[in-house]
């Protein structure tokens, strides 16, 4: 963006903000409280548990023991697992600032970083399951569906970007993973950081801290964008104008596809408000959740504008999983008994509370570390 065209656009926002002081309040105090009920509790732990694990050499014990794993699958060094098991845990950002962390500290080369950028961040499995599926839409069923869709396209992008960018490098080792090796590696990267364990718990808490409250910052800055936007009607205009392109999609669907473009939450529900049919609410969703929002856009550049990833590849990442998670979403709806309408299904209502943000979280969390250790048992020689 130009100079001119930056002063321009911050001239305007700042002329909203004083025309409208109302809706700049509400709306940041509603970007926050999305930040308060589900963001916070599904990031701030594992920000924490993150970077003490990383401390403690688990990135390296891990980086021996599933290198002939993703070796071959992604093309990604063994490392790469832990920002793999930590983004689908905690949803956005954590895989960008875990990828940023390795990037900076010379653990993956910037193809590397720009493959694992691609396939790393996902909303939240407490979002997904709880806020969606339970909270908006009334029927935690549809978690599964939703959730099974935007993971299996995200793991879809990840092995596409395999192909990103192919250089070669040196041939790496085929030797079959070892535990006694990789606990030497995780032993000489504790020797190597020799802070006592009181300084890396406040380290870790220090910086988790600051690094959550910077998503807080961007999602009330991009929840008051997308209500000035909506005050000054430029929603309403593009869905307008898009209609008379695509008179097949009627107006306050385009309004929630538009909404959910600039800010995934908003979109999500706008969408159970304007449409209708059941497919269709999951369709757009999907779409909606596999995209992620110019607000996740907003805070992955600002995590990795310390490093030399681009940014482009990610956006075209984004697009595919979005895309993919459209039509696999279709597909499962076509094996699952749910009638097509908006009339609520009767579950027990223990599921709706048991599918709150920090359970899922945890649930996914070991659920994939159990499964790469049963990768790593499996890889070992006999």
């Amino acid at each position: 963006m130009s100079t001119v065209a930056r002063v321009f656009a911050l001239g305007l926002l700042a002329l909203g903000m004083f025309i409208y002081p109302q809706e700049v309040i509400s709306s940041a105090g509603e970007g926050l409280v999305l930040w308060w009920r589900f963001v916070l509790p599904a990031l701030l732990p594992f920000f924490i548990l993150s970077e003490l694990l990383m401390s403690a050499g688990f990135v390296h014990f891990l980086g021996v023991l599933l290198e002939s794993f993703m070796r071959p699958v992604f093309r990604l060094p063994g490392k790469a697992a832990f920002v793999v098991a930590m983004g689908y845990t905690s949803g956005f950002p954590m895989g960008a600032v875990l990828t940023a962390r390795l990037r900076k500290a010379g653990e993956i080369t910037r193809v590397e970083g720009e493959r694992l950028l691609a396939f790393t961040n996902n909303p939240s499995p407490g979002f997904m399951l709880g806020a969606v599926a339970s909270g908006m839409l009334g029927k935690p069923a549809l978690g599964i569906i939703l959730s099974s869709s935007i993971y299996l396209a995200n793991l879809l992008v990840g092995f596409l970007f395999r192909y990103y960018r192919v250089t070669t490098g040196p041939r790496q080792s085929s030797r079959l993973p070892s535990f006694r090796r990789a606990w030497q590696e995780m032993k000489e990267a504790q020797f190597k950081d020799n802070r006592a364990f009181g300084q890396i718990l406040s380290e870790a808490i220090k910086q988790s801290i600051t690094t959550v409250l910077m998503v807080a910052g961007f999602m009330a800055f991009f929840s008051v964008i997308l209500r000035l936007l909506n005050v000054w009607h430029v929603i309403t205009f593009l869905a307008t104008l898009s209609h008379v392109f695509i008179e097949a999609i009627p107006i306050p669907i385009l309004q929630a596809f538009f909404n959910g473009l600039f800010e995934m939450t908003l979109g999500c529900q706008g969408t159970i408000q304007a449409v209708t049919e059941l497919n269709h609410q999951v369709a757009l969703l999907a779409l909606l959740m596999g995209w992620s929002g110019l607000s996740v856009f907003a805070q992955v550049a600002g995590f990795i504008s310390e490093t030399d990833l681009r940014f482009f590849p990610f956006v075209v990442a984004r697009t595919l999983q979005g895309i993919i998670a459209l039509g696999l979403s279709q597909v499962f709806l076509t094996f699952v008994e749910i009638p097509t309408s908006t009339i609520a299904i009767q579950f027990p209502s223990t599921s709706v509370v048991f599918w709150n943000t920090w359970q899922a979280s945890s649930v996914m969390f070991m659920g994939i570390m159990t499964l790469l250790f049963i990768l790593v048992l499996v890889r070992q020689p006999r």
